[in-house]
């Protein structure tokens, strides 16, 4: 083992990198690591021991430290997080139907479990940061409403304290979805310590990464213990799969019983569930990404702030988000909206990715336009001028821990040699 781990350092160390603009792509989003990360995979993996196991849960244990939570389950991904999160709350509660509030401009795996599991979305439209507000929350609520399900769009809080404030005025449950917000913060509280469930992803463009990846996190022991059951197919044991007592933590593993007969009761079944576990090995780079996690923020803090510096010199053509004035934002990405109607979005994004600047889309924009959604039962709070805006005029860039100041430099170039040529 010491050898691979020799000449897995040596790896990175003759591992360079040279930017060359106009030829190196800056992409949106990209994996951050080294030979940490992959001496602890490579540890993992000749353990042989594939499933979650003692690094996944102290994975699980070290990120609830990290986001002030006391639970949280290491699922698949930030989309099975969404489904889970929603499902453990239908279950606890025993929902049958209802409304359930979310912004109009999201992702879709942050709206599909509300239609995957049988309730109606009250769609609102978004503001200048981007996200759903405390008033237009409380301008929709009535008798059939049950809950709010919302993310903080590309890292830039919503105003969470007050969404939370009127949700527990009014019995709703709250789902914060923080899959694009990990270390962002509002009044002084890291984001995902507000809802009832929060959920966050890993996925590789993301604040931190395990590949593919995600977290349910709760301080609701009930929710924690229905979300472990349904990651796991169902099932009604609480014990690990790498228990070595193999009588189980309870000691009673074979005293249980179903229609009167003994029964295995790790082979017993309580809820209607699915398999979205995630790897030990994922866990394993988990922990050392977690180290990073504080430099990751530091990083994209400071690239926001130079971009930031670098378009009050394009004011006219474009608007960055607003900024809540008690949020703390990590971007993850640079969000851009134009204003000006002598620019089209479609010749921009060409004109940036024919030079090695990639590019994406705000989500689906004003997602019940997308053809996935054309048959979709919902309702819509008002006008989504808003999130018309975004659908039409809005795009982001990268400004990932991968990306120096040299190529923001090159990059607001780009955007300065393509405003000179209307």
């Amino acid at each position: 083992m010491e050898q691979i781990e020799s000449l897995i350092r040596e790896h990175f160390k003759k591992k360079t990198y040279e930017f060359i603009p106009g030829i190196t792509p800056i992409l949106t989003g990209m994996a951050v690591f080294d030979d940490k990360e992959i001496n602890a995979i490579v540890k993992s993996v000749l353990k042989g021991w594939f499933g979650l196991g003692k690094q996944g849960r102290e994975f699980e244990e070290q990120f609830s430290k990290k986001i002030e939570r006391k639970y949280s389950a290491f699922v698949n991904s930030g989309s099975s997080a969404n489904l889970l999160a929603l499902n453990a709350i239908k279950h606890k509660l025993n929902l049958k139907q209802g409304e359930i509030i979310i912004p109009s401009c999201t992702f879709p795996t942050t709206l599909n479990p509300i239609i995957q599991l049988g309730f109606t979305p009250v769609f609102v439209d978004v503001d200048k940061t981007l996200n759903l507000t405390p008033e237009k929350v409380y301008s929709v609520i009535n008798k059939n409403t049950i809950g709010i399900l919302f993310g903080h769009t590309l890292g830039n809080p919503a105003k969470i304290s007050d969404i939370s404030k009127i949700a527990k005025e009014n019995n709703l449950f709250l789902i914060e979805d923080c899959c694009d917000a990990l270390g962002s913060k509002y009044d002084d509280k890291v984001c995902g310590s507000f809802g009832d469930v929060s959920t966050f992803s890993f996925y590789p463009a993301h604040i931190m990464t395990t590949g593919e990846g995600g977290m349910v996190s709760t301080n609701d022991s009930d929710l924690n213990r229905i979300v472990r059951s349904l990651r796991d197919w169902g099932k009604s044991c609480w014990c690990t799969t790498d228990e070595e007592n193999l009588f189980g933590a309870c000691k009673k593993r074979f005293d249980f019983k179903i229609n009167d007969k003994p029964y295995d009761h790790r082979y017993a079944y309580s809820t209607i569930g699915y398999n979205l576990k995630p790897l030990e090995l994922q866990a394993a780079m988990g922990l050392e990404q977690l180290l990073k996690l504080d430099d990751f923020i530091k990083i994209r803090k400071r690239n926001f702030k130079l971009y930031q510096k670098e378009f009050l010199k394009f004011k006219g053509y474009f608007d960055l988000p607003e900024i809540s004035e008690k949020a703390d934002p990590v971007f993850f990405g640079l969000p851009i909206t134009i204003n000006n109607q002598s620019i089209k979005r479609q010749e921009l994004l060409k004109f940036l990715n024919h030079n090695k600047i990639a590019t994406r889309l705000l989500f689906g924009g004003h997602i019940i336009h997308q053809p996935a959604y054309k048959d979709l039962k919902y309702s819509m709070a008002g006008e989504s001028t808003n999130s018309d805006n975004i659908l039409e005029n809005s795009f982001w860039i990268g400004l990932h821990p991968g990306i120096t100041q040299e190529m923001i430099e090159y990059t607001c170039l780009k955007f300065k040699e393509f405003i000179e040529k209307l």
